[in-house]
């Protein structure tokens, strides 16, 4: 395989460095333990339904930006409300699960791996407080992290990627964009940035008809064909 040319990576965070539904899933058990593990995978879809179609609905024009602690409260609401549980208190610290998210177990030395050679930087949907609280919860390292907030709008809106664009100083087609989504990689992708689909457990699988620079199994696949040589 030839060698990418590329001056920075840029990683896509929930979902592909993080586990949402499992931290989502801690947190909606702690507010009801009685819930068996169907209820509760049937809350955090509950949960992200809710994100996503908000989401949606900003970058449609059809509500003005909010943050996603904005977004992460209403469905803490929601799921309340589908457990029967109306203490304030409880449902904030439920919103806040959303910050205490977990690693999958190669972010962290795939991350290390890859630094020691490109900058990197993290590119999220999640606020600037809650990207800070998933980064320290998580153990992430990186050079730079950036919010979609400071763009006021969310992926795969091309302003966010410009975010990353403008920090690196490098044209796009210097930038390596990493997702364990397949519409985030499109959006990076349509902005000019070469594209690397992880595959996760959990997030958007390519289509047949995606054409991404690289696809790795894994944080520990990306780093060995992108750097083959360096930092074992």
């Amino acid at each position: 395989m030839s060698q990418l040319e590329i001056d920075a990576i840029v990683f896509d965070v929930l979902g592909t460095l993080v586990d949402e539904p499992t931290g989502i899933g801690d947190g909606i058990r702690e507010l009801d333990p009685s819930l068996d593990e169907p209820g509760i995978e049937r809350l955090v879809s509950l949960w992200q339904q809710h994100v996503g179609r908000e989401q949606r609905r900003v970058l449609d024009g059809a509500r003005p930006y909010a943050t996603s602690d904005a977004l992460d409260l209403e469905a803490a609401r929601l799921v309340a409300d589908a457990v029967g549980a109306d203490d304030p208190t409880a449902v904030a610290a439920l919103a806040r699960s959303a910050r205490r998210l977990p690693p999958w177990p190669d972010s962290l030395a795939g991350l290390a791996r890859l630094a020691e050679r490109f900058p990197v930087l993290g590119l999220s949907n999640a606020s600037r407080t809650a990207l800070l609280e998933l980064d320290a919860h998580a153990g992430l390292r990186w050079h730079q992290a950036l919010s979609a907030e400071d763009a006021r709008t969310y992926k795969p809106d091309p302003a966010v990627y410009r975010l990353a664009v403008t920090v690196a100083a490098r044209p796009p087609e210097r930038l390596l964009m990493v997702a364990a989504h397949a519409w985030d990689l499109r959006g990076a992708q349509a902005l000019g940035l070469r594209t690397a689909y992880v595959a996760r457990p959990v997030g958007d699988p390519a289509a047949p008809a995606d054409r991404f620079d690289l696809h790795a199994e894994g944080l520990a696949d990306l780093a060995g064909q992108l750097c083959p040589d360096h930092g074992r």
